[in-house]
């Protein structure tokens, strides 16, 4: 190592490529943990705006342009902030997750079952219809993404169940004659995981038609950006679903089931967009050892002859 280190000094300019090629490296490393921290595949383009804009600030710094210089770094700084704002729950997350020293489970693969499934979807848009004919009052809460959601958003966590998904198991819970019925069931990839669940209420001014199922679910979806409400209209038996705090209604179980397709494959998009950046990072990482390995044997042979 220390021979290493002497050799680097004695050549400044190999030096700086060394430093080069670990800079690369860590923010390609940076970038993969980026990339399995937001998940879903519609906000990466934004993540990609964001790298170019970084990019092309760093090289307008180095070619010593001033003013394209400033405008890039002040979109940056802007950029990022913006970001923050939209993520915000990811960024929690990721900020949590390094707090308590557990990022490396965000490397980890998940072993829970792709939520795009069709026979989940199924048997959701089953029960829903069935909810809405019998006018039985429901909310579920679908996560969209394979990040689970902080039980702390919930006013009242409720009562785990890690039950699977099944159009009478969903009936059941809603039926009035139940001690769960007033609450909302989670639903998170192919299981139930609790019922009974008490949701902020939004603080938004809203139709006097919508009861507190309908707030409720806004409530959720303004808070949290992974996860879609269905409710289900105890006085009409009317669908809604509600995302980002905005209500869709009324909705056909058929329109509800087209919806649900629209926003649940994102596993499938999150497996096709990270599985291939170890391949990619591995490739990347030999290659660049390779030819740095290469430089390093060329200048020893040159120096000793």
């Amino acid at each position: 190592m220390e021979a290493l280190k002497q050799w680097l000094s004695d050549h400044q300019w190999t030096q700086s490529l060394f430093l080069l090629t670990t800079d690369v490296g860590l923010v390609l490393a940076l970038t993969y943990i980026v990339l399995l921290v937001i998940a879903e595949r519609r906000t990466l383009w934004m993540v990609r705006g964001f790298i170019f804009l970084m990019l092309a600030a760093a090289i307008s710094q180095r070619l010593q342009l001033t003013l394209l210089s400033f405008v890039l770094n002040n979109l940056v700084i802007g950029s990022a902030v913006a970001m923050a704002v939209i993520l915000q729950s990811e960024v929690r997350r990721f900020l949590e997750q390094l707090g308590r020293g557990e990022l490396l489970n965000l490397l980890r693969p998940s072993q829970r079952a792709t939520l795009g499934s069709d026979s989940i979807i199924d048997e959701i848009v089953d029960a829903i219809r069935d909810l809405s004919q019998s006018r039985t009052g429901a909310l579920l809460m679908v996560e969209t993404t394979n990040t689970p959601v902080d039980e702390r958003d919930f006013s009242v966590p409720g009562v785990r169940l890690n039950a699977e998904v099944s159009r009478e198991l969903l009936q059941t819970l809603f039926q009035t004659t139940t001690l769960l019925h007033d609450g909302a069931v989670l639903i998170r990839g192919s299981k139930i995981v609790a019922a009974g669940i008490i949701l902020p209420i939004s603080d938004r001014d809203a139709s006097r038609q919508l009861g507190t199922r309908h707030r409720a679910a806004m409530g959720i979806t303004e808070r949290v950006n992974n996860c879609l409400c269905i409710v289900v209209s105890e006085e009409t038996g009317s669908i809604s679903l509600a995302e980002k705090g905005v209500l869709n209604r009324p909705l056909t179980s058929s329109k509800l089931r087209e919806l649900l397709e629209n926003r649940l494959t994102f596993s499938i998009d999150r497996e096709v967009v990270t599985s291939g950046l170890p391949r990619f990072l591995q490739r990347f990482t030999k290659k660049s050892v390779g030819l740095l390995s290469r430089l390093l044997n060329f200048l020893v042979t040159r120096k000793k002859t």
